[in-house]
């Protein structure tokens, strides 16, 4: 049987990814007490780079957008996995930090993390308000135009 959470994505028909493995010497997530402390994510499916380029030249803000909304499935794929498949253990995101690979002159990071947010509001309603921070970088791994990380606070097993 689903709980809220899975069936709320299953109406919404949104797809997750398969969570991703390291790339370096570090873990995809993290939890201590009741937070979950998830590893920034790329804008990649089950591997493959979507968007590779900067904001502000090779895409646009709404381009920058759906990356960003990628990288927030991501996130909720390895939400998925920390909690043994129990979406219904969140009890609200609590912070998501977004990088966005941009220009000098690109000045659109926010609504580029809206990607992000949006998401996490649709499948978790209230609990997906957070607080976040949304800045411009010079580049990030594997040039990819967007990372983002995440906090989520969780109830006991």
């Amino acid at each position: 049987m689903l709980g809220k959470i899975k069936a709320r994505i299953k109406e919404l028909d949104i797809e997750l990814p398969e969570p991703s493995n390291p790339g370096g010497s570090y873990v995809p997530y993290h939890i201590s007490g009741s937070l979950l402390f998830l590893t920034g994510q790329l804008c990649h499916w089950n591997g493959d780079r979507l968007f590779t380029g900067k904001l502000g030249a090779e895409f646009d803000t709404n381009e920058g957008s759906k990356a960003a909304s990628i990288c927030a499935l991501n996130l909720l794929s390895q939400v998925d996995k920390a909690l043994d498949g129990d979406l219904d253990r969140v009890v609200k995101i609590i912070r998501l930090a977004g990088y966005v690979n941009s220009t000098p002159d690109f000045h659109g990071q926010s609504q580029v993390m809206n990607g992000a947010s949006e998401l996490f509001i649709e499948v978790f309603g209230e609990k997906g308000k957070h607080t976040r921070l949304a800045v411009g970088v010079s580049s990030l791994p594997y040039n990819v135009a967007v990372e983002v990380e995440g906090v989520v606070e969780i109830s006991p097993a």
